[in-house]
């Protein structure tokens, strides 16, 4: 895993939940140079999403700048994820350009001063049009129009605010981001480890707000994913309680940043280690102060 890659795409905006679980996935995966190569199947099943919507994720992330592709033939394609390349507008031209295709852009499908098709004869009408006969009302399908299933993502959104706080002020607008980052980063790893999506409510909003003040906006998310891989016996039997987390997150940081787990066993192991070191030392000093007696 990159932690240069995955800071700068935490923070990225204008993206849909599906395409972050994709982008942060390749990510995880990526070098520093943001080179990877896992397979689709792989992709799909990390996110917990279907293949076919991995590969659209994939194409608008590649539209926006977010990825390059190297297809290569009997083998893994060869991926690179380009953060510092993210053209934001790009995905509003995008969704604009879908939009109109459609037919939810202004004056497409039925607008009231859509005429008929020119040289028809009688007019026929325009596209969207409801045509009648025999008591029955149909709407044709627009030309050129595509019907793309949305799949749910299963991913919670995280809130604006918390129930009974006033408004967010546009000071709080990165903490929102942030919090919102963390939530998501911790959830994907949640259900790639438990298979299942892990519970969100006011406490745990709280939790994740007091995480993200703590370790601040760029870190709270990378040690949250993190944290889904602690194997200490309590948070193993306390399912990775967020709260858990939040009780010792600056610790957590530190393996994190460290990468090295500080579990019981190797806990008892530093423990006595010192202790066998205090001893030898405590030796050394006895010795030392009887070399001196008989000197004397």
């Amino acid at each position: 895993m990159s932690t240069i890659i995955m800071s700068q795409c935490w923070p990225l905006q204008s993206l849909s939940v599906t395409q972050k679980a994709v982008l942060i996935s390749l990510a995880d995966q990526a070098n520093d140079d943001g080179v990877c190569w896992p397979a689709i199947g792989t992709i799909a099943k990390r996110c917990c999403m279907s293949e076919r919507a991995v590969r659209t994720a994939m194409d608008h992330l590649e539209a926006v700048g977010l990825l390059s592709r190297e297809r290569r033939f009997n083998s893994s394609n060869v991926y690179s994820v380009t953060p510092a390349k993210f053209d934001a507008s790009a995905a509003g031209t995008k969704a604009k350009r879908k939009a109109k295709k459609s037919g939810t852009a202004p004056g497409a499908g039925g607008a009231s001063d859509a005429g008929g098709a020119p040289g028809a004869p009688g007019g026929a009408p325009a596209a969207g049009a409801p045509v009648r006969g025999a008591g029955l009302e149909v709407r044709p399908v627009p030309p050129n129009r595509h019907i793309t299933p949305i799949e749910p993502s299963g991913e919670p959104s995280f809130p604006a605010a918390l129930p009974g706080t006033p408004p967010m002020a546009d000071s709080e607008t990165e903490l929102q981001a942030a919090c919102r980052a963390t939530w998501t980063a911790y959830a994907i790893a949640y259900r790639a480890r438990h298979g299942a999506t892990p519970v969100r409510n006011a406490k745990v909003n709280a939790n994740v707000k007091q995480i993200v003040q703590r370790l601040g906006h760029a870190e709270a998310p990378l040690v949250a994913a993190w944290f889904l891989r602690v194997n200490e016996r309590l948070v193993v039997q306390g399912m990775h309680d967020l709260g858990l987390l939040l009780a010792r997150c600056e610790a957590y940081r530190t393996q994190w940043a460290t990468n090295r787990q500080v579990t019981e066993t190797s806990a008892r192991q530093t423990d006595q280690t010192q202790s066998n070191v205090s001893a030898a030392d405590e030796a050394k000093a006895i010795l030392r102060q009887g070399r001196a007696a008989n000197a004397g």
